[in-house]
């Protein structure tokens, strides 16, 4: 799944030791989504990842691309993001598209023509 915004806040790394794969670290970090109602989500990230993400400025805009999961634990519900790639989004190659400054566009639009180029309507208002 693909989520684009604006980094909030980098957390503290996280490190503990597990029985079976040893040592583990994980960074978790706050993105702002974009749009009208924007929301904010805690991502983590796990192991050498957490390089891509010191070296990000709060306030950087970022593409990426996380894994959400949900699991079960004594019948209570936990869900987490998890981000495997991560770019900023002036990384990211957009087209360039040419535009023009708003005066620049002629109204094409005049009565006279509007009168005759249009099929008469049947509607009563």
């Amino acid at each position: 799944m693909e989520i684009k915004g604006k980094l909030i806040k980098k957390l503290p790394v996280v490190t503990g030791q597990g029985g079976r794969n040893g040592e583990w670290k994980r960074q978790d970090f706050i993105l702002e989504t974009e749009g009208s109602y924007p929301r904010k989500v805690c991502i983590t990230v796990w192991g050498d990842r957490i390089n891509a993400v010191a070296s990000l400025a709060e306030g950087s805009f970022l593409n990426m691309s996380v894994d959400i999961e949900s699991r079960e634990f004594n019948e209570k519900w936990y869900t987490s993001v998890t981000a495997w790639k991560i770019e900023s989004a002036s990384e990211q190659s957009s087209p360039d598209i040419p535009t023009a400054p708003i005066d620049t566009y002629q109204n094409t639009f005049s009565p006279e023509t509007a009168a005759t180029d249009q099929q008469p309507d049947d509607l009563p208002f």
